[in-house]
């Protein structure tokens, strides 16, 4: 399966969601794989992105429809990524 990254920014609906109860993060992480992708890693971050994910997904289409899924919502504002793992890079780039 391929990997993302996904940066998230909580929107004023979002960090009051999460003032108020904590846990939904690890809801919505269900919420995620229950659309088929595996969250991967999670980290809380400080700058101008609340939150990376790393994702694992069974295709673009995939991780996209959960991006705009997730963002429809209106809590938080996604950023995804491709990624792709350096070993695989480097046994393409030598192919």
């Amino acid at each position: 399966m391929a990997k993302f990254v996904m940066l998230t920014t909580l929107t004023d609906e979002g960090r009051k969601t999460l003032m108020d109860k904590p846990e939904r993060l690890q809801e919505v992480n269900k919420e995620v794989e229950s659309m088929g992708a595996k969250v991967l890693a999670q980290y809380a971050l400080l700058g101008p992105y609340d939150f990376i994910s790393v994702l694992e997904a069974p295709s673009n289409e995939d991780v996209s429809r959960i991006a705009f899924s997730l963002g429809a919502r209106g809590t938080l504002q996604p950023v995804t990524l491709a990624a792709i793992e350096v070993d695989e890079l480097i046994r393409k780039l030598k192919s």
